[in-house]
């Protein structure tokens, strides 16, 4: 069945993808092959979201505080990520209508990577279905952060006044300035926190915690949390 058309009135969804380093441990595994399952995990789900017919689905693939993880695991995941990109531009068809876009400073990756981050979001910049955020050296205080420095250089300049600041324009200066803010916030793994992960815009999200480990996390269990959420009311502050 189709849900996203089933009256849940789902626009945008986002992901916490974790547990991929306990997936590893349990099996005796380096941390590493949690990250590629964890890659595999990625793949299907977008493509199940992409049939459901889902407009937005924002994953979070690295935050701003894993540079603190040992240096190999960082590497292997900065090598997953140009695997990842490469295998895209391989599989690329023309009837692909997904579009993909990466959120998060960019500017502290290799060179080598940036470029083709760069070259994957101009690839699928036309297409028209859903466009997958991939949330990489991404936390949601420094977003908040880079929009504030943004209005205060416009403020500086006499370009804008200061007063006139408001929530709207807050958001126009964020990395999802024109998408609606998610209605849905998945985590699997069991943890039950937000973890610095789009905190303005999740505002009045609805939360599913899973206790799946994110390789392991499948169509079924995406289709589990939405029903969850087809019986939340979200009254957004009102009675």
């Amino acid at each position: 069945m189709d849900n996203m058309r089933a009256g849940l009135g789902l626009q945008h969804i986002g992901i916490i993808m974790d547990g991929n380093g306990r997936w590893a441990k349990k099996r005796g595994l380096p941390r590493k092959y949690g990250h590629r399952e964890g890659a595999k995990a990625f793949r299907r789900i977008v493509e199940y979201c992409d049939k459901l017919g889902l407009r937005y689905l924002t994953v979070y693939a690295f935050s701003t505080e894993n540079w603190k993880r040992p240096e190999d695991e960082v590497n292997s995941i900065m090598q997953l990520l140009e695997q990842y990109i490469d295998e895209a531009f391989e599989r690329q068809d023309e009837n692909d209508t997904v579009r993909t876009r990466f959120i998060g400073d960019v500017s502290a990756l290799s060179e080598t990577l940036k470029e083709k981050i760069a070259r994957i979001e101009q690839m699928s910049q036309g297409r028209t279905g859903m466009t997958v955020n991939v949330a990489f050296n991404y936390g949601g205080r420094d977003e908040l952060v880079r929009a504030a420095r943004q209005l205060a250089i416009q403020a500086q300049q006499g370009k804008l006044d200061p007063q006139q600041i408001n929530e709207q324009m807050l958001s126009d200066h964020l990395y999802t300035s024109g998408q609606p803010d998610p209605d849905l916030i998945i985590r699997p793994s069991g943890e039950e926190r937000l973890s610095n992960f789009l905190i303005w815009q999740a505002a009045y999200s609805e939360f599913v915690f899973m206790d799946v480990l994110w390789p392991d996390f499948t169509p079924a269990h995406l289709d589990q949390a939405l029903e969850i959420f087809s019986h939340r009311n979200r009254r957004y502050g009102q009675v």
